[in-house]
């Protein structure tokens, strides 16, 4: 075979690798993007039809609403979310908080704390280079200099979240509802009570296994024709569960399931509930079960019912990626997060969060009772988080894509006054069910933004109050205290610098470990860092000292492994970084001396044995670049021999404890805010140990009061 030939063998079989792997996420993505828009049909017509529109002989109110439905989904769901949304993705991770953290990236914007030049190293963090227009320019500078921008965009990024996640608890309502009333089409004296009730209690078993022609349109119907836009709405419900989800599959994968499949089979199935009420007027209120032929109005019911649960279940796990996504980039306390799949990335559980939801879907469907009101209270939710995707979206046309800003403005002004037109339906609905979003939004709101308010400012207090290196140095080799055996794990928040809970420690207890390590876990704004680029080690101080620096980073995706050995890890990278360091000939301080190191094994939980490595290094282990192993040229150092044996008479674990308290100059608002709300979710939500799985034997509690 010649090599021409060849390689194009390899390039044709390379290209059916590729296509039969994306027509298999297609198909397993099904479940996620068609199982929230599938059921919409069940109360589209009837929310729409539920105010003071009414039909007439013509049927031109039935052909309205389904014009409506036709291009709603066609320029929604079609050409703006699945054309243009979907290639917005932040290293294949989508939603509101991923467009955020991708402007963020670009623009130099940060809700985190210790954000650092060594971050854009990360793989992950890379851009496309390009040079910046004079719009990207322009929207870069406009944050830098005015904060209160950044903050409003904070704020409005919120609102989104906040929106998104009622969505997890409408979705469940009004799908589980809408489905099972449809038994009293056949079962005509079943009392409404019943109906409720049977939804409850599939609810709680979905939260239990949770575990496991238009403008003739408008001309003739007036101001009532504008007001069951609330309920056109209701038909791309699920686009946005569709973005956030991308994560899980991929771009490609959905946007062929979505055109191919789910777009053509919802149109006809619109298409046909409409046909059937032109000739049924009667049956409005009823209309999807009404149009199933007797001999099958079973086995669809029961599909229907399911098909509710599978939608339900898609948002609620984007509600569970929401969460720990905002937990990551500190707009949410910290909660509980379980893996539910070894095999699929991303596929986790919040106990907290999920018995939360469960509690407020029975109090709505309990409360209202009638989808109709729940629709309105949907519809509110889901275009308010639409237009703040759509004003993500013309910023990162401008800071990411670099576009034009004629084309931005058209973006912006075409998709925009569509959802506001929508919204204006939406909100005339607010005494309707339509307050139901607006309270829950502002509760979770409320709580996002106080949270990372308090964060910031303990933040600022310790980077005002941090050691500085010069008193440190001032101390000697012995800090003057006591160096016991052992190493020492101090928990902070800085990335630089020495805490000021390490300096109201050693004031109350003269006497530390002979080896001293600072760690600070933190975030960045990428999906996921990498194992290789996890920990960046550093030296603090003088050689003489002891005393070390570990960052360890993750991804607002990446979620911390209870088993992760993490004690093992850390000597072992420590080790490596006293060994390679002599290989750096650059000229050292007194102070923080940034080195990355990429540690091997590349599955240090499963590999990595500090007590063994113990043992070889009286005999000699060697210690290089691409990890730990037997001796064949050089012994270890003794710097990192003391280490090993520091490692063996123990590691203590020293958190602090520290409670944010208002100045006394401080505005009422700003009180309430610290000393009543932030000090409520302190006290009520995870700690800090167990969240980091500190063994409570080795665990050293220091308490410090911060005035913010």
């Amino acid at each position: 075979m010649k090599p021409s030939e060849e390689f194009l063998e390899q390039g044709i079989s390379q290209q059916r690798v590729s296509c039969t792997t994306v027509v298999s996420l297609a198909y397993q993505s099904l479940g996620v993007v068609y199982g929230d828009l599938s059921t919409s049909p069940l109360y589209v017509y009837k929310t729409a039809f539920s105010g003071k529109l009414s039909l007439h002989e013509n049927d031109e109110e039935i052909y309205g609403v389904l014009s409506f439905i036709f291009w709603t989904f066609t320029l929604i769901a079609l050409l703006k979310y699945v054309f243009v949304v979907m290639s917005a993705d932040d290293n294949g991770e989508g939603g509101t908080v991923a467009l955020y953290s991708l402007l963020c990236r670009h623009a130099r914007l940060s809700t985190l704390p210790n954000q650092q030049a060594t971050d854009e190293k990360l793989s992950s963090y890379a851009t496309d280079g390009s040079a910046d227009t004079w719009q990207s320019s322009g929207l870069k500078a406009l944050f830098e200099k005015h904060q209160r921008f950044s903050n409003m965009l904070l704020i409005f990024v919120l609102l989104g979240t906040s929106m998104a996640i009622g969505d997890g608890v409408l979705t469940p309502t009004i799908s589980v509802l809408s489905a099972v009333s449809g038994v009293q089409v056949k079962i005509r004296e079943l009392h409404e009570n019943y109906v409720v009730l049977i939804s409850c209690v599939i609810l709680v078993g979905l939260f239990s296994l949770q575990h496991h022609g238009t403008h003739r349109f408008f001309r003739s119907t007036g101001i009532d024709g504008w007001i069951s836009l609330g309920g056109v709405v209701l038909s791309i419900t699920g686009v946005e569960t569709m973005f956030a989800d991308l994560g899980h599959f991929s771009s490609l994968s959905i946007k062929v399931a979505f055109t191919f499949l789910v777009y053509p089979c919802l149109i006809l199935a619109y298409m046909g509930e409409a046909a059937f009420l032109t000739k049924h007027h009667e049956d409005i209120q009823r209309s999807f079960y009404k149009a199933i032929p007797e001999a099958v109005f079973w086995p669809v019911f029961i599909v229907a019912t399911f098909a509710a649960i599978v939608g339900s279940q898609a948002v609620i796990s984007a509600t569970f990626s929401i969460i720990s996504q905002c937990c990551a980039l500190n707009c949410f306390p910290s909660v509980k997060i379980i893996h539910t799949s070894s095999k699929i990335c991303g596929q986790i559980y919040i106990p907290e969060v999920n018995w939360m939801l469960m509690c407020l879907c029975l109090a709505v469907t309990i409360g209202l009772r009638d989808t109709n009101m729940i629709g309105h209270a949907y519809g509110l939710a889901v275009t308010t988080v639409m237009l703040v995707t759509t004003c993500l979206m013309g910023q990162v046309m401008i800071t990411v894509w670099k576009q034009r800003i004629f084309i931005v403005v058209a973006f912006l002004l075409f998709f925009g006054s569509v959802e506001l037109l929508y919204i204006s339906a939406c909100v005339y609905k607010i005494p309707e069910g339509g307050w139901i979003p607006l309270v829950l939004s502002f509760i979770f709101m409320a709580v996002m933004y106080i949270w990372n308010y308090g964060t910031m400012k303990k933040h600022d207090f310790d980077m005002e109050n941090k050691v500085s290196m010069d008193s440190i140095v001032a101390l000697g080799p012995s800090l003057g205290m006591v160096r016991v055996p052992g190493i020492g794990l101090v928990y902070t928040n800085l990335a630089t610098g020495v805490p000021a809970i390490f300096g109201h420690f050693v004031t109350n207890l003269p006497a530390f470990h002979q080896v001293l390590v600072f760690v600070c876990i933190k975030s960045v704004q990428v999906p996921h860092v990498s194992e290789n680029e996890r920990l960046l080690i550093s030296r603090v101080g003088l050689k003489e000292y002891g005393m070390f620096r570990c960052i360890v980073r993750y991804g607002y995706k990446d979620l911390q492994q209870e088993n992760y050995d993490f004690e093992n890890t850390l000597v072992s990278a420590i080790v490596q970084f006293v060994e390679t360091e002599g290989e750096d000939e650059s000229s050292r301080e007194a102070g923080d001396m940034d080195i990355e190191v990429l540690h091997a094994p590349e599955h240090p939980v499963k590999n990595s044995n500090c007590n063994e490595k113990l043992k070889q290094s009286s005999y000699g282990t060697q210690v290089t670049k691409s990890g730990i192993r037997h001796p064949e040229n050089f012994m270890l150092k003794d710097e990192s021999l003391e280490i090993l044996k520091a490692k063996e008479s123990g590691v203590a674990y020293i958190i602090g404890h520290s409670y944010a308290k208002a100045k006394k100059s401080s505005t009422i608002l700003k009180k309430f805010a610290i000393n009543v709300v932030y000090a409520f979710l302190s006290k009520n939500f995870r700690e800090p140990e167990v969240g980091l799985n500190v063994p409570h034997a080795s665990l050293l509690e220091v308490g410090m009061v911060y005035y913010v």
